[in-house]
């Protein structure tokens, strides 16, 4: 059973997005005009915005299009649920993965959560830069002193922001494809052992032998 651990998350995930694409396509074949009103995006809306500015002014957020509150609203609820839907894969992928006595219940939660608040923080700021400068002023009297347990955690710690920031600016198809990507990516290489040498310190459990639980890289 062991030995089928990482076909059966392979199948996971595939389903997940499978179902994922069926339901918006599904949306979109009922609502015509469902772009208007949700932060999906398209990646050439994000590289025409950028071609001709000079600035960090010239990046727009979607949400400014939105004209009604209840669109506003829409909108807003949409980000933050997209960001948590597209977190939930990439939480398989680190308890998959991890080894059972590694495995970091608060970092768990923090990438599915941290998001939330990226997207959060990105509508608030929304291009002003007096807003921006008193965010950084607030952070900077903020301590932190809860370190990862594992420094190769940080990644997941990464793709939470990404997400968030995918999502704050309405472009959650960027989002969705850079947590595909990262996925499959992990779950190759875990189920090939890359760079799994004989003295080698693992970040990852083997896929094959559910006993092994050697310690992490940077413990």
């Amino acid at each position: 059973m062991a030995k089928m651990r990482d076909i059966h998350l392979f199948f996971r995930l595939t389903l997940y997005y499978v179902v994922l694409v069926v339901g918006m396509w599904f949306a979109y074949d009922q609502v015509p005009d469902l772009s208007r009103h949700i932060p999906l995006g398209v990646v050439e809306q994000m590289i025409d915005s950028g071609s001709d500015s000079a600035g960090l002014g010239d990046i727009q957020i979607h949400a400014s299009s939105v004209s009604s509150q209840f669109g506003g609203v829409l909108w807003l609820v949409v980000a933050l649920l997209g960001s948590i839907v597209l977190m939930i894969p990439v939480s398989w992928v680190y308890l998959a993965i991890r080894q059972r006595s590694k495995v970091d219940q608060s970092l768990l939660e923090t990438i599915i959560i941290l998001p939330v608040v990226v997207t959060g923080i990105v509508l608030v700021v929304h291009n002003s830069l007096a807003l921006a400068f008193s965010l950084a002023g607030v952070m900077a009297g903020v301590r932190f002193r809860n370190a990862l347990k594992n420094t190769a955690d940080s990644v997941f710690i990464f793709t939470a922001v990404g997400v968030g920031l995918s999502a704050g600016i309405g472009m959650l198809l960027i989002a969705a494809i850079m947590t595909a990507i990262f996925n499959y990516t992990f779950l190759i290489l875990w189920t090939l052992n890359y760079g799994g040498f004989e003295e080698a310190k693992h970040y990852m459990r083997k896929a094959r032998d559910e006993k092994v639980d050697d310690p992490g890289v940077f413990d």
